[in-house]
């Protein structure tokens, strides 16, 4: 089976530090792998798309000759798949309309959703107020990481009935994200630590569908000298698409991956095309790192 590989930015804002570290990991792994490495845009949350994200962030990749081996899939063309599916598990009686409060979630003693809604059968008439949660048959307690190893999750956790349409009528991260990694065939995800707590619910999203369940890597995070995750949330600066020679190299070395003795001089392809030959993921940081801008 080929390798296939992606980078999936919202977009929320221009590409920082953080993301750059994400697009060039995904990347170099599809590629030392001889495989393919797709871009999608989630864009599925317009109260926090940013306008002109999008389109900056393809010209930011295409700045860094981080390029793309097929069609930029855009997930808000995508609703007309989502909703089938959606409506065949309401049907199959998998999942189930929900109209409680976050607030009464909060209230419960863990703070984790008690399946209160499960057999209420609320009305679809009332979905405007409601969301759709996943009745949780394929419940994940651990699953293997390949650069963290091995991940055990809080059992309470892992059979929470999750969300998967948003009481505002928008889709849940955690289906779409499956759907369309299937639907384009991915075989591995390489992707930031931020993402660890949900990748169980994922996996047990890929059991219920029958899919086939990729591998994992997540990324170390950077962080800021307060401990803060780099972010569009947090403000982080974003890249700076002139200086690509010296960001690819702080990013190559923010993954633990030696540098050319004379990177300074390298074309940006020619430090890309170095990095595939010289990529070890065994060499990436198992933790979070502060960001610094030494390059050793």
């Amino acid at each position: 089976m080929q390798y296939i590989g992606r980078f999936a930015p919202s977009p929320s804002g221009p590409l920082h530090f953080g993301s750059l570290v994400t697009a060039l990991g995904s990347y170099l792994q599809a590629k030392a792998n001889f495989g393919k490495w797709l871009v999608r845009i989630e864009d599925i949350d317009p109260p926090r798309e940013v306008k002109g994200a999008s389109s900056l962030i393809l010209k930011t990749l295409e700045a860094f000759e981080l390029h793309w081996d097929d069609q930029v899939l855009y997930q808000s063309n995508c609703s007309e798949r989502y909703r089938a599916v959606l409506q065949t598990l309401i049907t199959q009686q998998k999942a189930y309309y929900c109209d409680c409060t976050r607030q009464r979630i909060h209230n419960l003693s863990n703070g984790i959703y008690d399946g209160f809604c499960r057999d209420r059968q609320l009305a679809s008439t009332n979905q405007q107020q409601c969301a759709i949660r996943l009745k949780q048959s394929q419940p994940v307690f651990s699953f293997d990481d390949k650069i963290r190893g091995q991940q055990t999750v809080d059992p309470a956790n892992a059979q929470e009935d999750l969300i998967i349409h948003r009481k505002d009528g928008l889709f849940a991260y955690n289906l779409v994200v499956v759907l369309d990694d299937n639907y384009q065939g991915i075989t591995e995800i390489v992707r930031g630590a931020d993402l660890l707590p949900v990748t169980a619910k994922q996996i047990s999203l890929y059991r219920l569908f029958n899919f086939t369940i990729p591998n994992y890597c997540h990324l170390p995070l950077a962080l800021d000298n307060l401990g803060n995750k780099l972010s569009k949330q947090n403000h982080a600066s974003p890249i700076d698409s002139k200086n690509t020679n010296l960001l690819t190299a702080q990013a190559l070395q923010f993954l633990g991956q030696q540098l050319p003795e004379s990177w300074q001089d390298a074309s940006q392809k020619q430090l890309l095309d170095w990095a595939i030959t010289h990529w070890k993921i065994n060499q990436i940081p198992k933790q979070n790192q502060v960001l610094t801008t030494d390059i050793r």
